[in-house]
């Protein structure tokens, strides 16, 4: 991993006070000699709502050890997400398997326009004016992960120029005569 999505801000690896929430329990059923054996998985978002954000996956035979074991999970795979005031910087597309999440920045006021599972990261992350677009399938896991795989794309307009060893410029305005 990238220094970019260490989640580590101080000496001791804490990430601070971090917001949990469940996007989706799911229930599962083996049949046995004696009946029905229920599991149980959970999807879990964690983020400080000031620009770390991360997602975990728990399964268990108990819903509160799987959303337990997804909010370990999450708070290790937590990363930065590069922002532009309270946007995102520029539009930019996350897949995963059937799912795709389309990110578009928006004006201030605009707030999270976006599906369950995606308004879960990017409110989570501190993005407090987006607009998103869930295509492909419905499953809330896949949009959960292309919504992060977009965050992960996001770059600034100074990563972008170091990355292509450009001097970065002053934006020129026309003036008026």
């Amino acid at each position: 991993m990238s220094d970019k999505f260490s989640p580590i801000d101080n000496e001791r690896g804490d990430v601070g006070e971090v917001e949990e929430r469940v996007v989706f329990v799911n229930r599962c059923a083996k049949v046995v000699k004696g009946g029905r054996r229920f599991s149980f998985s959970a999807v879990v978002v964690v983020g400080n709502r000031n620009g770390l954000v991360g997602y975990g996956f728990g399964k268990a035979n108990e819903v509160s050890d799987a959303i337990r074991k997804g909010g370990e999970m999450a708070r290790r795979t937590m990363f930065r997400v590069t922002m532009k005031d309270r946007t995102i910087p520029h539009e930019v597309t996350g897949v995963c398997d059937g799912g795709r999440v389309f990110l578009r920045p928006a004006s201030p006021g605009t707030g999270v326009i976006a599906g369950t599972g995606a308004r879960a990261v990017l409110q989570l992350a501190g993005v407090g004016d987006v607009l998103a677009k869930s295509l492909g399938s419905g499953n809330k896991l896949n949009a959960v992960k292309a919504t992060i795989r977009a965050l992960e794309q996001l770059r600034s307009r100074d990563e972008i120029f170091a990355a292509r060893a450009v001097v970065s410029a002053p934006v020129a305005t026309a003036e008026k005569v």
